[in-house]
């Protein structure tokens, strides 16, 4: 039996900004799991992404806003980490908040096209 993530519709949100900048699910797990774990390589090893990978989507997510979204220390007791800037943190909770708005609102018609959906669609 399919997982329900793979058997039900789910829409993704995805923000392009111009010069081809985005933001997505992906760089939002890698803030999650900077949050949870305090340090980028991590991170990027939670999602079975390479630290240079990791840290080029920060560094793209730092660029692309007037305030930092992740902060990193070097050295220190214990050899340096990462964390979320506050900004970060609204920067997350926000993007969460327009999926859910998302899907709320998409219901309705999203059950209208699993309503409408082959079968064979199911494989």
């Amino acid at each position: 039996m399919k997982s329900p993530a793979v058997d039900t519709l789910t829409p993704i949100l995805r923000i392009s900004f111009p010069h081809e900048d985005r933001l997505g699910r992906g760089k939002m797990e890698l803030l999650e799991h900077i949050r949870e774990t305090g340090s980028i390589s991590a991170a990027g090893r939670a999602m079975d992404m390479s630290y240079r990978r990791a840290w080029l989507l920060v560094s793209d997510m730092n660029r692309m806003f007037r305030e930092p979204v992740v902060e990193s220390q070097r050295g220190g007791p214990k050899g340096g980490g990462a964390a979320l800037t506050p900004f970060g943190d609204e920067l997350l909770a926000r993007f969460r908040k327009m999926e859910q708005m998302m899907k709320t609102t998409l219901a309705e018609e999203l059950a209208w096209l699993e309503a409408n959906r082959s079968p064979e669609s199911n494989r």
